[in-house]
């Protein structure tokens, strides 16, 4: 149970994997917030980067801005001055005029006030001149600046006026507080014609609780309202971070459901078509202007489609428009809004291209989407694509980077993240579909960040074993190398080109019946310190100890080409510290000991045997085996390093050796050649005549030519009188005299121990 435990709790690649897909699957479909609004900045760097689109060519902006100002006087103007703009409009055939702005309040008129003033002293004064009267009626009509512009929007018909709603809201009571409900009455009457004319649904209960609910309309004054036979409120509702990405077109008041004043323009601009809301159980499905249809979220909202930055569309003085500086064709069949952009009344607001944009172009970008079914797609089936990027970009990148090299795997979550970049924004480029780009994005980088911190850790547990591994048979360089790559360290083996070298000390057993156990210690851990000093200095693995024996492994586990050699150079080494060690012991008055070395290359298994709980990292097979007898065939032939012919034929150019026989090993079947390690090349000249005397003595004694052997071996001891393989052949020359062996004779030699 523990173990089963164990291992539900064990972090992989693959749980980081499916773990980081669960968070960013469920704070996706909560919507959480701050990233929302991360996604919405970069919705706006792609409408941004996209850069400017052409547009229909239907709309064009009156605007009051600095010049009109100045030529018109400050804002606001006197009513007769936007009666005259209406007027211009209408003799140059605008199609549709709309304003986003509202006349709430009565214009200030001096006049009117003293023509009232004037009557009512009549009255006081008793004078009812009839006359009088009429006249000054009369005056009052040509006075009444808001019954003139009502006249030119009754005239013009194509005029529609614009107004907002107020939503109520915390700490709003006092703000609303004027809006009786006599007065909210009132102002709805006012707006009727800007409702919705149909609601369409496939249920009989569609969900309302979406749209915005308004509180109360704030309308022109009634006289301007009433002129107009077209409304639409020019409410904005940014999002959280302010800016303006939503258009509403549809809010709730009362019992009804009101459009904006760009569906109301197009709606004009289309002759009155029927206009329908379609509503769905789960919220706003679309509107229909006639047979134009305007896709909406839930909420009845329209993702707006931004064709460029300020000025994309047309902008006309309206001081040039009165003057007719601008010929009035200019303005036939289009739709004309009408706005501020001069500082101090400008309608800010913050859209994808700018902070400073004019409120009254925005509508004119919503107007143009719908004229031209030119939207941008967001909607449950791009919901539904964006969970599937989720999962599958970060399921690919999780099973890929666990498979590849750090280096390999960084440059591939790179491409991956790259790649899904440029393919959501092509896709919004040339589709106009918005797709989710921070969730994949940061779900891959989270997974690939997961997974490298994990393979950290992994790694520093890996080299962490390593250095307890290897501590002790490698030096700190080989170490470091290893820890490069600590798959090495794997259980389980392969096959490679190795040498390995055995040594093992004379006549251990008999002297150490002489010492004391604190003696034995130390000399013995004097002597293995100092020989495996050598074996790391030619970067060799110090695989074992066994009693008295060291084993060394070369080649593994860092690939060495020249891994013979450092074999060779090693035990030549050990020899010399093994001199020094002797001359030290001497003058101690210690027991002095000689060692054997053995040394073979060839194919063996190399890696770490044994179990998960507990391996070691060592070498098996014949070949190893043959270097083990090997070093024990020095008894043999009183030699001390011994080197196999595998060896000798990958040292011959840079070790002095000479060919001591033609062997049979214990265990073994088939003989090999075996050669005494005497020096490095560069020494060979010492050696050289004691070498050729004793190959030529092997010759002969191969031959079977006893007494001519005998004499080439009596050369070998008059240069070197201590060559105890020449005093053994000659042994064995004068035994094969007497007894000779059976034919036909081979030259091989059988060893009978180990």
């Amino acid at each position: 149970m523990n173990q089963k435990l164990k291992a539900i709790l064990q972090v992989t690649p693959l749980k980081i994997t499916i773990f980081v897909l669960l968070i960013a699957l469920a704070l996706f479909l909560s919507d959480f917030q701050f990233l929302r609004v991360v996604e919405l900045k970069t919705l706006d760097l792609r409408i941004a980067s996209r850069g400017q689109l052409p547009t229909g060519g239907e709309t064009v902006i009156a605007v009051i801005d600095e010049k009109s100002l100045a030529e018109l006087g400050r804002w606001p103007w006197p009513r007769t001055v936007i009666a005259q703009l209406v007027n211009k409009l209408k003799k140059g055939g605008a199609k549709a005029v709309g304003f986003d702005i509202v006349f709430a309040e009565p214009d200030a008129n001096a006049n009117i006030k003293m023509i009232d003033a004037l009557a009512a002293e009549m009255k006081k004064s008793g004078i009812s001149d009839a006359n009088v009267i009429r006249m000054l009626r009369k005056k009052r009509t040509a006075a009444d600046t808001d019954l003139i512009l009502a006249e030119s929007i009754k005239n013009a018909k194509n005029v529609t006026l614009g107004y907002f709603f107020h939503f109520a809201r915390k700490g709003s009571e006092k703000e609303l507080a004027h809006f009786t409900g006599k007065k909210i009455t009132e102002n709805t009457t006012l707006i009727e014609n800007s409702r919705y004319g149909m609601i369409n649904s496939t249920t009989d209960k569609p969900d309302e609780s979406y749209l915005p609910h308004a509180y109360a309309p704030e309308t022109n004054i009634a006289q301007i309202a009433k002129a107009s036979q077209n409304n639409g409120y020019f409410n904005m509702l940014p999002d959280s971070d302010g800016s303006n990405r939503w258009s509403p077109l549809v809010i709730v008041f009362g019992n009804n459901f009101y459009s904006s004043l760009a569906v109301s323009l197009v709606h004009a601009y289309l002759d009155f078509p029927g206009l329908a809301l379609n509503l769905e159980e789960y919220g706003a499905k679309s509107i229909a202007i006639g047979n134009t249809i305007v896709p909406t979220d839930e909420s009845g909202r329209l993702l707006i489609n931004y064709m460029g930055p300020p000025r994309t569309f047309p902008h006309y003085s309206i001081s040039e428009i009165i003057s007719e500086k601008i010929p009035p064709e200019t303005f036939r069949d289009k739709i004309v809004l009408v706005g501020a952009t001069a500082t101090g009344i400008y309608d800010l607001r913050v859209t994808p291209f700018s902070a400073v944009f004019p409120g009254v172009e925005i509508h004119a970008n919503i107007i143009d989407n719908i004229l031209h079914q030119n939207f941008l797609t967001h909607s449950s089936f791009t919901r539904f694509i964006d969970v599937f990027a989720i999962i599958f970009f970060g399921l690919v990148l999780g099973l890929l980077i666990p498979r590849l090299r750090p280096i390999a795997g960084m440059i591939a979550a790179f491409l991956m993240i790259a790649a899904f970049v440029v393919m959501n924004f092509f896709v919004f480029f040339k589709f106009n579909v918005w797709l989710n780009l921070v969730y994949p994005l940061l779900t891959m980088a989270t997974i690939y960040l997961g997974i490298t911190i994990y393979h950290y850790f992994k790694e520093e547990r890996e080299k962490k074993k390593i250095r307890g591994a290897f501590q002790y048979y490698l030096n700190a360089s080989v170490i470091n190398e290893i820890l490069k790559d600590p798959a090495k360290l794997k259980l389980g083996g392969e096959k490679k080109d190795l040498t390995v070298l055995f040594s093992d000390i004379r006549g251990f057993t008999t002297m150490s019946e002489g010492l004391t156990p604190q003696e034995l210690v130390a000399l013995l851990n004097e002597y293995l310190t100092a020989m495996t000093n050598k074996v790391f200095e030619y970067e060799g693995l110090l695989d074992k100890y066994m009693g008295d024996a060291i084993m060394a492994v070369f080649g593994a586990p860092l690939d060495q080409p020249d891994h013979a050699k450092r074999a060779c150079l090693t035990a030549l080494a050990m020899m010399q510290e093994l001199h020094r060690l002797q001359k030290k012991w001497k003058e101690e008055g210690r027991r002095v000991f000689n060692i054997g070395i053995g040394v073979n290359s060839g194919e063996m298994n190399v890696g770490n045997m044994g179990s998960e709980m507990r391996f070691d990292y060592t070498v098996m097979g014949d070949m190893v085996n043959l270097g083990s007898r090997l070093e024990g065939t020095n008894k043999e032939y009183g030699t001390n390093i011994i080197i196999s012919e595998f060896t000798y034929e990958k040292v011959k150019d840079d070790m002095c050796c000479r060919e001591l026989d033609f062997v049979r090993v214990k265990g073994k079947v088939k003989p090999v050649r075996i050669y005494e390690l005497l020096a490095e090349k560069k020494d060979e000249p010492h050696f050289k005549s004691m070498i050729d005397a004793f190959d030529k003595g092997l010759v002969l004694y191969r031959e079977g030519k006893w007494d001519e052997a005998i004499a080439a071996f009596r050369t070998v001891l008059a240069i070197r009188p201590d060559d105890f393989p020449a005093a053994m052949y000659i042994e064995r020359c004068k035994n094969l005299k007497e007894h000779p062996p059976a034919e036909p004779w081979d030259g091989v030699f059988v060893m009978t121990k180990k």
